[in-house]
């Protein structure tokens, strides 16, 4: 099969109107779409009146691949984000049962912590307290009872019982805050 031959002015139009057409195509599909636009039979568009129309067909075309595509990204994305959601409440439910079980075991190892203290003597309670955090101290001495927390205070080095008065007032003072910062 032999090329026609075309007169040379005509080469140059028909050059014209192919890169136009390429032109077209380009510009209607942002990016590589797996559709394919089926050639025109005739070959080569006459006027730029069927270029205009063949670019107008294939727009809607490629408008539709790309939001198909969009559409299809946004549902991947939705899923890793549902998937990050339930890691993150299942790390949570069992962050709370954690928390339950430390403050569970807090609390029955501060009322055996503070049973011992109840039984010892003023003198080597004091001595002991001193040695401890004074928050903890001060939670202790506010469960014991007065009577014994006043012996205790007594025995105790002026300055640590003066810091431990001062937990204690400042954990009875409403205008602390109980948000820690």
């Amino acid at each position: 099969m032999t090329a026609p031959n075309f007169p040379v002015r005509s080469h140059g139009l028909r050059h014209h109107l192919m890169l136009i057409a390429a032109a077209c195509t380009m510009l209607a599909m942002p990016g590589a779409f797996a559709q394919e636009v089926a050639a025109p039979a005739t070959g080569i568009p006459a006027n730029a009146g069927e270029v205009q129309q063949f670019c107008a067909n294939i727009a809607d075309a490629a408008r539709d691949q790309r939001y198909l595509l969009q559409k299809q990204n946004l549902e991947k994305l939705q899923a890793d984000v549902d998937d990050r959601i339930a890691t993150l409440e299942k790390r949570r439910a069992e962050y709370e049962d954690w928390l339950k079980r430390r403050n569970d075991f807090l609390k029955q190892a501060e009322i055996g912590l503070v049973g011992i203290y109840k039984t010892m003597k003023p003198d080597a309670a004091a001595a002991k307290l001193e040695l401890v955090n004074p928050g903890i101290a001060a939670a202790i001495i506010m469960r014991l009872p007065p009577r014994q927390s006043s012996l205790i205070l007594t025995e105790m080095d002026s300055e640590k019982a003066a810091v431990l008065t001062n937990v204690i007032s400042s954990a009875t003072d409403p205008n602390t805050s109980k948000e820690p910062s």
